[in-house]
């Protein structure tokens, strides 16, 4: 109902009529238009031309197409990916979840450097998790080299913790035995439970989402889950 297109050319009064609408839905699409200019201190006349800038003849049209838009979203069925992470999020508004995270919440607190280890893709988002916590005041750090060597954390005694979809990368896999070896307690975010990363970890958060390849065996599954999992541990510091 709303285009990219037309969103790139609203102004700031647009922008507070389509958020109101947004978020309103279900009461706007009963509301005459003097209601709606009445909610948002605007003149109908601004109503009006914000139904024309989106392709409306007026605002019994914008009303029509709103209804329709809202009978639509009840009866269109969400692509295979888009339920997977419907249902992930679903998961992680519960007291379950947030009892899943309280031990890694607890080492975080308590760790004077954090660092987060990946490769590959999950090197970026090991950079990403290092800025996030650097942001919320703990010292972190982002390593994607698992040739680093590790003897130069040996006197901060670090919180390990390894980002991997699969849980079976060689490199990072050995890389996290030579900090065990330092006694560093590990952390780790995998896809599956059962993956060597997640056995090997003092703690483990397992998503649990479809596998995906593409295009020559790429790895294309979502990490999703792994940015909203970091970034609410980051927020409960």
């Amino acid at each position: 109902m709303f285009s990219y297109e037309q969103l790139e050319k609203y102004n700031e009064t647009d922008v507070a009529i389509y958020r109101y609408i947004v978020k309103n839905m279900d009461k706007v699409a009963y509301m005459s238009i003097r209601e709606l200019a009445h909610e948002l201190h605007v003149s109908t006349s601004t109503i009006l031309r914000f139904c024309v800038k989106n392709g409306f003849a007026g605002y019994r049209d914008f009303k029509q197409a709103l209804k329709n838009e809202q009978q639509q979203l009840t009866t269109y069925e969400p692509q295979s990916d888009i339920s997977e992470l419907a249902n992930f999020f679903a998961k992680t508004n519960s007291a379950a979840y947030e009892q899943k995270l309280l031990p890694a919440i607890v080492a975080l607190r308590q760790a004077s450097l954090i660092i987060f280890v990946g490769i590959g893709s999950s090197g970026s988002l090991a950079r990403y998790a290092a800025r996030c916590f650097t942001n919320a005041g703990k010292m972190a750090f982002g390593l994607e080299d698992s040739k680093y060597p590790v003897s130069a954390f040996e006197q901060q005694h670090p919180v390990i913790f390894a980002l991997s979809e699969s849980g079976e990368t060689p490199e990072l896999v050995t890389l996290i035995q030579h900090f065990q070896q330092q006694q560093c307690p590990i952390l780790s975010i995998t896809n599956q439970p059962q993956s060597t990363i997640a056995k090997l970890s003092d703690w483990n958060f397992a998503y649990q989402l479809t596998h995906q390849r593409i295009n020559g065996n790429y790895n294309l599954t979502t990490q999703v889950p792994v940015v909203y999992v970091i970034e609410t541990l980051s927020k409960r510091l």
